[in-house]
């Protein structure tokens, strides 16, 4: 294996560590505060995590929405995600999950949220049950 940049962190980059997991800034953040979990066990799908990984994940996920909320009160709300494989955009063979805070007025029209990575699914009209 190549090296990992997740594997191999500084401890200047943590903004939080726990027992499975930790949390770090994003180095090319989509919108300011835009945090990154990632486990310490080198894994490349969020589908081979353990149960006990995930516990964590989420409430590291839980808590940096949290600190970020009292940090920034223009943050309004929130894209969590995550890449799994090339073809869905994965950069880096290391899961990590995507925190991503939000703003009104961000974009024009925020409809369809993460459907938003095919940018002409983004946006659709709701169709009336006939």
């Amino acid at each position: 294996m190549d090296k990992c940049i997740f594997c191999e962190f500084s401890n200047s980059e943590l903004i939080e560590e726990g027992s499975l997991c930790y949390a770090r800034r994003d180095g090319y953040p989509v919108s300011d505060h835009h945090t990154l979990v990632i486990p310490k066990r080198h894994v490349e799908s969020y589908f081979d995590l353990e149960e006990s990984e995930l516990i964590e994940i989420y409430q590291m996920l839980r808590l940096m929405r949290e600190r970020i909320q009292e940090m920034d009160p223009t943050v309004s709300a929130f894209n969590v995600g995550v890449n799994i494989g090339r073809d869905a955009g994965q950069s880096i063979f290391h899961v990590h999950m995507h925190l991503i805070p939000r703003r009104q007025g961000d974009i024009d029209n925020p409809q369809g949220g993460v459907r938003g990575v095919i940018p002409s699914k983004r946006t659709y009209i709701k169709r009336s049950k006939e």
